[in-house]
């Protein structure tokens, strides 16, 4: 952890804009063209994907075409297409103007099949709205199969891989208000049976690890009991051997689940001699595949003192530097760092220190408050997930080779002026699960089970 990321490989433009203000008393204007009325809506359409891709890439703009103020929660879309197998096909947000917050996907059943369609995808809204003679902005969306082998588009209804600009695609349907106000479904394509999009159900019954940190202090016995080792020891990441066991605390805290949370307090009065760092690791190299998950406050301004530090919020898992080295970061760096800048919520997979070969993606956005981490390594492919949403995925090489540890840390990149601060990082609580790749919902379903039980504490996970 004592290297930066490297510059991100944006895959999608993720500039991240204002969300525009909720219009909550649109008037009604979209009429079934059928009827003769001019629709108020159009719907433009691009993918960057070809025909047989590791994922769907169908990209949206809303454009009202009507008089009035356009309430995107009057409205769903429907993209159709044919699925290439039994296993599960996943949506996923990668970024809207609108906020993938607002936006929900399902998939949807065809009752009359066709060459090009038995499936769809649905879009709706739960806010925003579109002002006469505009555009939404960018929607762009994802759709993948959950076993992550390549999708064919080649027969999909919706699909037009020579659409690598916003082009009108009356192939994909808009219906506003339940009427059908823009485009045309497949024939014999009326809907009648929606799953979601993210599989719940029970977890998987892989050996798991599950810990929501009701522990009095970091010297108390039943912390290293459970596998956890507080360090106090040299080197870095960040300013060199300033790392303490007081830096490590169990407050209570109402807003976690549970009541208590694990604190990780960084603390400098800008010079190295009055610097204290963070981090806590699980004492055995045991993790590899499976699904990894945590909840995190992360913060964009110091519990006290000035603003400004070039300061490292982390969830990792990390092998140490050996031939198959791996690590899985997420580190959130409020003010930036690295000469890059910030909030922005760093994930990288890791193949090589030594060469300091990996690939990362970040997003310049706050995430300050309460998210969801989770990882899945499955399959040949990691996949980060922030509250439900995938962030970013990683395969082929960078994926891991041996066995890691589950580590949370603090501590300062740099110390750019004097005067006293400091940072406070909260964890609720930490999970894995070695059964295989796990939705966000699955995640939620485990640790309710654990919270609902009173099971603060429990690890099967062979070593």
């Amino acid at each position: 952890m004592d290297h930066s990321p490297a510059r991100p490989r944006v895959r999608r433009r993720a500039v991240i804009a204002a969300t525009a203000a909720v219009c909550a008393a649109a008037s009604l204007y979209a009429i079934h063209p059928a009827l003769g009325a001019t629709p108020a809506l159009s719907v433009q359409y691009k993918t960057s994907t070809p025909a047989s891709a590791g994922e769907a890439e169908p990209w949206f703009k809303i454009v009202n075409t009507g008089s009035a103020p356009l309430a995107l929660n009057q409205v769903t879309l429907r993209y159709y297409f044919t699925a290439d197998t039994t296993s599960p096909y996943v949506f996923a947000c990668a970024w809207a103007v609108v906020g993938c917050s607002s936006i929900t996907g399902t998939i949807g059943m065809l009752p009359t099949p066709t060459a090009t369609a038995d499936h769809y995808l649905q879009i709706s809204f739960s806010g925003g709205s579109v002002a006469a003679g505009a555009d939404s902005g960018d929607i762009q969306l994802r759709l993948y199969r959950q076993d992550w082998q390549n999708v064919n588009q080649a027969n999909d209804y919706s699909f037009n891989g020579a659409d690598t600009g916003y082009t009108v695609n009356t192939n994909v349907a808009a219906y506003v208000g339940g009427s059908l106000a823009f485009g045309s479904a497949p024939a014999g394509g009326g809907p009648t049976t929606t799953t979601t999009t993210s599989p719940g159900g029970p977890p998987p019954s892989g050996p798991a690890m599950f810990d929501d940190f009701h522990y009095s202090s970091s010297s108390d016995p039943a912390l290293s009991a459970h596998g956890w080792s507080v360090r106090t020891g040299a080197g870095g990441p960040g300013v060199q051997n300033t790392w303490s066991a007081g830096a490590i605390t169990f407050p209570s805290d109402s807003s976690a689940v549970g009541g208590k949370v694990m604190q990780l307090e960084a603390k400098t009065d800008g010079t190295a001699g009055n610097t204290t760092q963070a981090e806590i690791d699980t004492t055995q190299r045991k993790f590899l595949e499976g699904t990894y998950a945590a909840r995190v406050y992360f913060t964009d301004a110091p519990t006290s003192g000035q603003n400004g530090d070039h300061v490292n919020e982390t969830f990792y898992t990390i092998t140490p530097d050996e031939s198959l080295y791996s690590e899985l970061d997420n580190e959130y760096l409020p003010n930036g760092g690295w000469g890059a800048p910030g909030p922005t919520l760093y994930t990288t997979t890791w193949y090589s220190a030594d060469a300091m070969d990996r690939v990362t993606h970040n997003v310049i956005s706050s995430l300050a408050g309460w998210h969801t981490l989770v990882m899945t390594v499955a399959g040949g492919v990691v996949t980060y997930y922030v509250d439900g949403q995938v962030y970013f995925t990683s395969s082929g090489k960078y994926y891991p080779r041996d066995k890691m540890t589950i580590d949370f840390n603090e501590w300062f990149i740099d110390l750019p002026f004097t005067g006293q601060r400091t940072w406070d990082e909260k964890v609720n609580w930490v999970y894995f699960n070695g059964g295989g790749a796990m939705s966000p919902s699955q995640v939620d379903s485990a640790v309710s089970a654990y919270e609902s039980a009173g099971t603060h504490f429990t690890d099967n996970v062979p070593g």
